[in-house]
Order: C-alpha cells, then structure tokens, then sequence
C-alpha cells in the first residue's frame, strides 16, 4: 500500500462515526469497564445500589472507546461505543435482516425471560426506529425494553430494568468491534437520564492511548482537586442532548487566534465536547487560521494533501503545543499526542482538527480529551478537566 493511500486509509478509520446526531447528594456511585478501540425515568424504578469502591481495568483498541455492559436476563456482555454526542442505546440483534460483521456473539432476545417489545400505532405495533451517524452508519430495527446491568469493581451490579434500548436488525458501517452504541447525551433515551433520579447527569471519564482508564457515574464522578478546570456547559433549544461549551481562542504555541472577529464566535455555546468522535472539528474559516498558525512554525516538508494538514516527520517533537481556552479560563494545555496523528507505516503526521462545513457542528474530539479526567455535571451546568496520567490512574 502507497503512503498516500495508507493517509487515506487512517483518516478513514479515525473520522467519526458519530458526528452528532441536577446534582445528586446519593452517596452512590458507580463505574463501569471502559475499553479503548471509537423522558427522564420513573422515580418508582428500583435499582440495585450496593455498590462498593469502583475501577476497572481497560483494553486499548485504535481509536474508540467501548463500555462494557450486559444485556438480558441471563446477562449477556456486549462491548458498545460510549458516545456523549448521541441518545440511543442500540445492539445487534438476532434475527438479523442485514447485520455488518461483528466479532462477538451477537444477542439473541429469544434467549432473555426480560426481553419486551414495545408496542406503538403502527400496522404491526412495533415501534421502529432508524439513526444515521456521521460516514453513513446507520441501524434499523425495533425499540423494546430490557434489563441493562452495568458491573462495578465491588462485584455488585448495578441493574436496570425496562430500560429502552434499540434492537437493530438491519446495521451497517460500523467496525466489527462492537456491538451497538451507548448514548450518553441529555436526551430522555440515554443511558445516563434512564439511570433515574440518584444520578442526574454526574459522569467522568478518563481517557488514555494505552493502559486503563474508566467511566463513573453519580457521586464517584465527581472531578475535584489541584489542577481542576472547569467551563460552563450550554444547551440549546435546538439540539438539546447537546454538551455545548464555548471556545473563545486556540493557542498555536505561542499564537493566541482568538474566535471574537470570526462566525465562530459566541457567547452561550459553540462546539460540543463528544467522545464518540475521534477527531477535532472546526468551521473551516476558523480552522484555516489554526491550520496556518501550525504552518508557520513546523519547518517539515508538507504531505500532499490538501484537506489535512500533513507534514514528513520521523517525530513529534518539531509540533507547536496547542492549547484550548474555553470560557471561564478552562485553559487546557494538550499533548502533542492529543494534537497529532502518525500514520500506521510511520514518516507522516497529522493535524487531528479538520475543517468542516460552517453548517455542520464544531467538535471537541476524543484524542483532544486524552490525558484528561473529564467530569459533567448537568446539574450545575459544568464540565470539568483536571491533567491526569490516565492509563496509570486506576492501575
């Protein structure tokens, strides 16, 4: 394979597949395994909340990252994308219509005693559903309720009944990894909102290229401490399941391209921080500013592509620091691991901040939020960051 072709292939992989689409004073918490690869519920609900000191160890895999859950009663695990920029939960399913290769065992809701369809006003009273995610994924199937049991570290489930999950039967564009996706936006199907009332909108992550790292949901997600940022989270009417924070300026170094002068600027929100993205994404008029900034202090000879800014380097090290600045003074200093992307044969890296349509949402990627404990907190309308050594944080 050329190295030109190789570019294509990487970017193909790491391009998103998701490109969008209260605090509690419990004492509970939770967390659940975490693998690296890419209307609110009823108070009369009752979950299991025996839960002890959680962690749990992870597995690098390219790109995304996975959670571990179980489906059904007996349980069954499926490994699904964790993505803060969609609603749904959804899984492959038996009997598949058109399922894409998926290398785990895919369920089967024969075998569940938990396993309800649900009925809506349709010819069959099924209720269907169809979501298309960035790159032209896309399933279809069936919306039903099912027992979700999410594992802590104490050995005690948490479990979740009637919980409404997508059954997809007819799935395709997605890589052979995982088994489905879990929403984790605001939006009424999330996984977070179904958790009910103990654990409104409290969840951190911790994000690593290698080692361990985990999600917590409730009081153990809260992110507090020496080094702690945090910038107010938005929400807009249009998009509500949305994490908008505001991003007032990009530090190249030691460049400061503030957003004030440019369409990107704004006052209540105007980029989503989402983990189901691999990538960073600005408007390109925006983006073209950053992109120059990095031009005018890497002295390597460009790749020849024009979409992504691509330079032969045999390191990392001839790359500018690039700093976020969101609102409230979150300053957050980046790796240049965060920042830049090698090849898979080596010789060649990348800016990992593409320039998108001024109409399409700006992103604040995965690979930007690596090295970082991530913490939300819906409730006071915060997102917090705090520089941690993710992959040896849980060890």
């Amino acid at each position: 394979m050329s190295l030109a072709t190789t570019m294509i292939a990487i970017f193909l992989q790491i391009i998103t597949y998701f490109l969008i689409t209260t605090t509690a004073s419990s004492p509970q918490g939770f967390t659940i395994d975490l693998i690296h690869r890419r209307s609110n519920a009823s108070s009369s609900r009752v979950f299991n909340t025996q839960l002890g000191s959680p962690y749990a160890d992870t597995v690098f895999d390219t790109y995304e990252y996975l959670m571990k859950l179980q489906i059904g009663t007996p349980p069954f695990e499926i490994e699904a994308v964790l993505d803060t920029g969609s609603e749904h939960i959804w899984t492959q399913c038996l009997p598949c219509v058109h399922c894409y290769n998926q290398t785990a065992p895919i369920f089967d809701p024969s075998k569940s005693s938990t396993f309800k369809e649900i009925r809506c006003d349709t010819h069959d009273h099924s209720c269907p559903y169809e979501l298309v995610y960035g790159g032209k994924s896309y399933t279809k199937g069936t919306l039903v309720t099912e027992t979700v049991t999410i594992h802590s570290t104490s050995g005690q489930p948490f479990v979740m009944p009637e919980t409404i999950i997508g059954c997809g039967r007819n799935n395709s564009g997605f890589k052979p990894g995982f088994a489905g996706v879990v929403g984790l936006d605001r939006g009424p199907k999330s996984l977070i909102t179904q958790m009910g009332g103990e654990y409104p909108g409290l969840m951190s992550y911790c994000f690593a290229g290698k080692g361990t790292s985990k999600i917590n949901f409730g009081a153990n997600a809260i992110v507090a401490g020496d080094g702690v940022v945090s910038t107010t989270m938005f929400v807009k009417t249009a998009k509500p399941g949305f994490y908008y924070l505001n991003l007032d300026a990009v530090s190249v170094g030691n460049t400061r391209i503030e957003t004030v002068g440019t369409p990107f600027h704004a006052l209540k929100g105007n980029i989503v921080i989402d983990s189901g993205s691999t990538l960073t994404y600005f408007p390109e008029s925006y983006c073209n500013l950053v992109r120059k900034a990095v031009e005018q202090v890497v002295t390597a000879v460009r790749f020849p592509r024009s979409d992504i800014l691509c330079y032969y380097s045999k390191t990392i090290d001839i790359f500018p620091v690039i700093t976020m600045h969101f609102s409230g003074g979150a300053d957050l200093v980046l790796d240049k691991y965060n920042m830049y992307v090698a090849s898979n044969t080596g010789g060649v890296f990348c800016l990992a901040i593409i320039c998108n349509s001024p109409i399409e949402e700006a992103i604040f990627g995965n690979r930007a939020q690596n090295n970082f404990l991530v913490g939300y907190d819906s409730s006071s309308l915060l997102v917090s960051f705090k520089p941690t050594n993710c992959s040896a944080l849980w060890n």
